[in-house]
Parts: structure tokens; sequence; C-alpha cells
């Protein structure tokens, strides 16, 4: 047999049969699923130092274990001393196995990291199933060495599902383990 992340297997065996009772799918095709996770990381100081993108670029690999791409600027920004097409960002696309190990990987050994965490907000979502969670510190990751870090900085996850609504889309993620907060 060969190898499949944990998540994968149980999405397969306990979250579809659980998500087709809950919102009574008639067909298979119809439950929800994850069909990528996007990190990106906005290095707005990469104007004035251009290794802070490599940086970045390097964290990154670390934390998802993909080749990130560089983001750049779509116009110019004479207040930011910005011009067109400038590197402002790096961002990484998982998908397939990749994206339920990284996503196995925040769930149970990187949010529960977070100084003082009691969950993550619902207010993520943004209309059409697709949720985004913004992270202050990249320390959180157990991949980074805090001793190599320059500065501390966040980044963004964007979840994007296959769900119409985001009741479904939460009660995915939240079947997938994201520890949304009570009350919401």
């Amino acid at each position: 047999m060969e190898y499949q992340p944990k998540l994968k297997q149980e999405y397969r065996e306990r979250i579809t049969s659980t998500m087709k009772e809950e919102f009574g799918y008639s067909s298979v095709m119809q439950i929800p699923r994850l069909k990528k996770i996007v990190v990106s990381r906005g290095v707005g100081d990469a104007v004035a130092d251009k290794k802070l993108i490599e940086f970045a670029s390097s964290e990154l690999a670390l934390i998802t274990g993909q080749k990130p791409i560089s983001t750049f600027s779509k116009k110019d920004i004479s207040n930011f001393k910005l011009r067109k097409g400038m590197p402002i960002g790096v961002m990484v696309t998982l998908r397939g196995d990749k994206m339920y190990e990284f996503l196995e990987r925040l769930v149970y050994s990187s949010l529960p990291r977070i100084r003082d965490f009691n969950g993550i907000k619902a207010t993520g979502f943004d209309g059409r199933g697709n949720y985004t969670l913004g992270i202050t510190e990249q320390i959180i990751f157990p991949e980074i060495n805090i001793d190599k870090v320059n500065r501390i900085s966040g980044m963004d996850i964007t979840f994007v599902t296959s769900a119409n609504t985001d009741k479904e889309a939460k009660s995915l993620l939240g079947h997938f383990g994201l520890p949304f907060k009570k009350g919401k």
C-alpha cells in the first residue's frame, strides 16, 4: 500500500460520510473538498533591502516544503518608493499530498504553539466558501530555527474549498481539525 497523508485518509473515510449526513447531500460529488492552500507573505520592506525577499522565500520553503514564487507590484506608488514590477512578497500554492501534510502540521504542531491560543477567528470567510487565516509570527512553525530569524513577520494562509457557502466550508475545515473559537 502506498503512502497517504493521515488527513487525506480521514477525509475519505470519515469526513465525507459525516458531511453527507450533516448537509443531506444526495451525491458524493456534492460534498465540499479542500482544493488548495495558498501561503503568502508580504515583504513591504523589500523595496529598500532586496535580501528580505530571499529570507522570506527560504523560510516559506522550509515551512511548506515547496519553492515559493515572488509576487511583484502592479503599479508605481511614489510615497512608498515602489516601482511597477518590484518584488514585494512570496507565495506558495499547495495541492494534493503536500497540502494535507501542511494542514496536518499546522493543526497539530504549529497552531498550539501560539502564545495564549484559544482558537482561530471564524470571521475570515469570503462568502464563497474560502477561508483566510492570518498568522502574526512565523516562529510558530517547528521548521523555523529561532536563532536564524532576522525579523519576526507574519503570513496569510488561504484555504480554497469547493464549498458553496461559508457554513459548509467552516464545517469542512472544522472536521479537518481547525480549532475555531466557540460562539461564532
